[in-house]
C-alpha cells in the first residue's frame, strides 16, 4: 500500500477531499470502504466513511483487484471526468444546434439545477454554461468571416438577435470591433482527460498554447493573460492542434512518449521564453535545481526571476517546469499540486 501511495496525494488531503465530496479530485485517487466492500470517486454523494475505514487506490484495477466492487451511484468505471449521465443529453443538444438559446428556465426544464450545470462546467472547461455557448457562437461566426462572409450574415446565421449584440459580444471577448475580425487568431479550447484529472487545452492555428489542470487556481489568471497577449476570443471546439496534444498526452502518460512534437505558441518576454527553452532541455526522468536552471540560460544570479518564469508557464507538463526541485532535492511549488509534481517525477523516473 505505501508504493501506492507515494503516487498519490497525502492521506489526509485526499480524507479531507472525500469528506467535502471535491470533484476536483475525480480521476485521481478511489476511495474503498472496507466495511462495505465498495469503491467511489471522492465527489460520491454517499455517507462519508469513517477514516479507518477507508483505503485509497491510484486506479479501478487496483481497487477491484483487493476486492472491492464499483459505486453505483458515482460510477467510478467511466473514464475520469467524463461527462456524467444527467448531463451528456445536454452537452449533446448543444453540439447539434450550438446557436439555440439556453436559459436557466430552459435548464429546469429540463430537469437541471443551473447552479449545478455551471459548476461542472467552471470546473472542467473553466467558464460557465453560459460563457460556454458565448464561445460556440462566436467561434462559428468568426470562421465564417473568415472565409468571406459579410459581418452581417455571419451574425443572423451564428444565432445573434441583432448585429449590436454581435457587435457587443465581439468586443467583449476578443476586444475588437467586427471589422478587425479576418484577421483575429481566436484561441480554440477543449478539455483532455488524464490520469491526473482534467486539463484545459487551447490552441491557435500557429501551435498549443495552453495546457494547464483545470483545478489549477491560478487557471482563471493564465487565461486572462493569455487574453492579453493574444487578443483574440476563447472558442470551445475542435482543432488539429488539440487533437494533436491529446494524443501525444495520451502516449506520454501510456509511458511511450517522452519528446512532445506539438508546435508550440509561447508568448511572453525574451527571458522567460529563455526560462522555458531551457526547461524543454531538461532530459526525460531527470531533475535539474532553480540555480541549475539559471546558470543553463546564462544568468546564474537570476535564480528567483527563473522561479517566476517557471510559475508563468501556461503549458504544463510539455514545458516540464515539474523538473526542477530546490537545491536539496525536494520538491517546491508546482501550480497543479505538488502530489502531481511528485507522480509525475516517480512516472518518468519508472519509465526511463
Amino acid at each position: 500500500m505505501q508504493t501506492q501511495l507515494t503516487m498519490l496525494p497525502p492521506p489526509d488531503e485526499m480524507y479531507a477531499a472525500v469528506a467535502r465530496r471535491d470533484p476536483e479530485f475525480d480521476g485521481i485517487f478511489l476511495t474503498a470502504v472496507t466495511s462495505t466492500g465498495i469503491f467511489c470517486r471522492p465527489s460520491c454523494p454517499a455517507k462519508t466513511p469513517r477514516r479507518e475505514n477507508v483505503e485509497f487506490f491510484p486506479t479501478a484495477r487496483d481497487a477491484l483487484f483487493a476486492g472491492y466492487r464499483p459505486c453505483l451511484r458515482c460510477r467510478p468505471l467511466e473514464p475520469a471526468g467524463a461527462a456524467p449521465p444527467w448531463l451528456r443529453p445536454l452537452l449533446e443538444d448543444v453540439a447539434e444546434a450550438p446557436t439555440a438559446p439556453w436559459s436557466d428556465d430552459d435548464l429546469r426544464a429540463r430537469g437541471l439545477e443551473p447552479a449545478r450545470v455551471r459548476r461542472w462546467f467552471k470546473s472542467h472547461y473553466g467558464m460557465t454554461f453560459q460563457a460556454y455557448r458565448r464561445g460556440l457562437r462566436l467561434g462559428r461566426a468568426m470562421g465564417q468571416i473568415k472565409n468571406g462572409a459579410s459581418v452581417t450574415s455571419a451574425a443572423f446565421d451564428s444565432g445573434y438577435d441583432s448585429l449590436s449584440g454581435f457587435n457587443d459580444a465581439l468586443q467583449q471577448l476578443a476586444g475588437r470591433p467586427p471589422a478587425a475580425t479576418r484577421d483575429a487568431t481566436p484561441v480554440v479550447v477543449t478539455r483532455l482527460l488524464t490520469p491526473l484529472g482534467p486539463m484545459i487545452a487551447g490552441a491557435t492555428d500557429d501551435g498549443l498554447c495552453l495546457l494547464e489542470f483545470a483545478d489549477r487556481r491560478m487557471l482563471a489568471t493564465q487565461l486572462h493573460r493569455l487574453g492579453k497577449l493574444l487578443p483574440g476570443p476563447l472558442t470551445p471546439g475542435r482543432h488539429a492542434t488539440l487533437d494533436r496534444i491529446a494524443d501525444e498526452i495520451e502516449q506520454y502518460f501510456a509511458g511511450t512518449l517522452r519528446d512532445f512534437t506539438v508546435p508550440l505558441v509561447v508568448p511572453g518576454s525574451e527571458f522567460q521564453r529563455q526560462a522555458w527553452t531551457a526547461l524543454r532541455a531538461i532530459p526525460y526522468g531527470e531533475t535539474r535545481s532553480y540555480a541549475q536552471q539559471a546558470a543553463a540560460i546564462g544568468r546564474p544570479e537570476a535564480v528567483r526571476a527563473v522561479a517566476r518564469a517557471n510559475g508563468d508557464n501556461r503549458i504544463a507538463i510539455v514545458i516540464p517546469c515539474h523538473r526542477v526541485v530546490g537545491a536539496d532535492g525536494k520538491l517546491t511549488g508546482y501550480g497543479g499540486g505538488l502530489w502531481r509534481k511528485r507522480w509525475l517525477l516517480r512516472m518518468e523516473r519508472e519509465q526511463a
